[in-house]
């Protein structure tokens, strides 16, 4: 699903964001990518959504290779994966139903789909009660799960979430990870981005902990020390 082999990114004023690196997830797997800020983090995801280009390696998503991939392909990779953010990104005029609703419109899927699918979506995160609401009118988790359902919206097999619960208490963290976990146990393949320790501790999932650029341990699939 993704494999990462022998890459490095280098930027143009020379910082080493990754050296090196060797990883690979399989389709299903739920991974925890654990650091502090320049750990190599927010590199290794650009990486995967062909943001920036490795400087060195190959780097292979799903059927594309990232490495030769065209840029007419690109937007097709990025289908592949749904994305949550730390800070939401909710569009503030559209209601929830709507939020969800618009990330299928832009990739051109039917009418009749996007009305069968986005009631059954913000069900599976809990919020069939708040279809109608906006998102200045739902408290911060609810609107972490606007942002979750936004990403399931056009059925991704990766969902890559970036600090998803850096703006929400702990005890609505702990709900989101749930969450995400329910949705693992579906089929999709999730990744989280943190660096909240305590988080993954409570969850144990493979935990990949990346330091200075270069991969500080991998505990392996499904949490088994390798």
């Amino acid at each position: 699903m993704i494999e990462f082999k022998g890459v490095s990114k280098v930027y143009p004023n020379g910082t080493v964001a990754l050296n090196d690196i060797d990883l690979f997830i399989e389709k299903g797997e739920f991974v925890f990518i654990l650091g502090h800020s320049g750990a190599g983090k927010s590199t290794l995801l650009k990486l995967m959504m062909r943001e920036e280009k490795a400087t060195k390696g190959t780097i292979v998503v799903g059927n594309y290779n990232l490495t030769k991939i065209k840029n007419r392909q690109i937007p097709y990779l990025r289908r592949r994966m749904g994305f949550v953010f730390q800070d939401f990104r909710l569009i503030p005029n559209l209601t929830a139903y709507d939020n969800v609703a618009f990330a299928m419109r832009v990739t051109n899927i039917p009418s009749r789909e996007i009305r069968k699918r986005v009631p059954y979506i913000l069900h599976l995160v809990g919020l069939s009660n708040k279809s109608r609401v906006y998102p200045e009118q739902l408290s911060g988790g609810e609107q972490q799960r606007v942002a979750l359902a936004r990403a399931l919206a056009h059925n991704p097999p990766i969902i890559v979430a970036d600090e998803p619960t850096g703006n929400i208490d702990p005890e609505l963290s702990y709900e989101i990870m749930e969450l995400l976990s329910e949705i693992n146990r579906l089929g999709t393949t999730i990744l989280v981005v943190t660096h909240e320790q305590e988080m993954v501790k409570n969850f144990h999932k493979r935990t990949i902990k990346l330091e200075d650029g270069n991969i500080l341990f991998d505990t392996g699939k499904q949490g088994s020390t390798t």
